[in-house]
C-alpha cells in the first residue's frame, strides 16, 4: 500500500472502478490509473474507504453513500503513479491477483478515475495493456514490472458474430492499431465494439 494510504492499513480499502458494462467484469486483467491523477480515500457509510477521484466522491456523497449527505472528507490523498503496481483482487475474474497499471488517457471528470481493464472487449484497454507488455521502455518510464502485465492475456467473455470472442483484439488487428496513441483508430474500434 502506498505510504500516503498507510494510515488506512487494516481497513477495507477499495480502488473503485465505474463501468457501463458489468457483464465484462469477468474479463478483468488489471485496472488502470492516471499516473498524474490525484485520488483520495473517502470513507463510505459502510465503513469502507473508496480510492476515487474527488468528483466521484462528491457524487457518492449526494447519493447518500457517505456518513453525512453532501459531505465527503478525504482521509488520505494519493497520486496515481503511487498506485501503480499495487496488487489487487478483482471480483469475478479468473486471475487471483491483478495489478494497477498506468493509462495516460483516463479522465478524472468521468466515472471514478479508476478504469477496470477488460482487454478482450475494450480496444483502449487492449492497446494500452499490449503496449505495456511489449515495450520495455514504456514499462521503465512508469516503473512497471514485467510480471504485473506480461502474463495477463485477454479473457474470452462475450462472442460477437462479426468479431469473435476477442472483439478488441480483432478490431485492433483489423484497423492496424500500433499503440494506445492511435486515438482516431481506437475511437473507430470502440464505436464498432460498443
Amino acid at each position: 500500500m502506498p505510504a500516503s494510504l498507510s494510515e488506512l492499513s487494516g481497513k477495507d480499502v477499495f480502488l473503485v472502478a465505474a463501468t457501463l458494462r458489468p457483464e465484462t467484469m469477468y474479463g478483468q486483467t488489471n485496472c488502470f490509473v492516471l499516473p498524474q491523477g490525484e485520488y483520495g480515500a473517502y470513507l463510505m457509510n459502510t465503513g469502507e474507504y473508496f480510492v476515487i477521484s474527488a468528483r466521484a466522491a462528491r457524487n457518492f456523497a449526494f447519493q447518500e453513500m457517505t456518513e453525512e449527505f453532501g459531505k465527503y472528507p478525504c482521509a488520505a490523498k494519493v497520486m496515481g503513479r503511487d498506485l501503480i503496481g499495487m496488487p489487487l483482487e478483482a471480483p469475478l475474474t479468473s486471475y487471483k491477483v491483478t495489478y494497477a497499471l498506468p493509462m495516460k488517457t483516463i479522465s478524472m471528470e468521468k466515472g471514478t478515475g479508476i478504469v477496470t481493464s477488460v482487454p478482450s472487449d475494450a480496444p483502449d484497454d487492449w492497446a494500452t495493456l499490449r503496449d505495456l507488455q511489449t515495450k520495455a521502455k514504456l514499462r521503465d518510464d512508469f516503473g512497471v514490472k514485467e510480471e504485473w502485465c506480461v502474463p495477463f492475456a485477454p479473457i474470452e467473455i462475450i462472442e460477437i458474430p462479426e468479431f469473435g470472442k476477442l472483439t478488441a483484439v480483432t478490431l485492433v488487428d483489423q484497423l492496424k492499431i500500433k499503440s494506445q496513441n492511435d486515438k482516431e483508430l481506437l475511437k473507430q474500434a470502440k464505436d464498432k465494439a460498443y
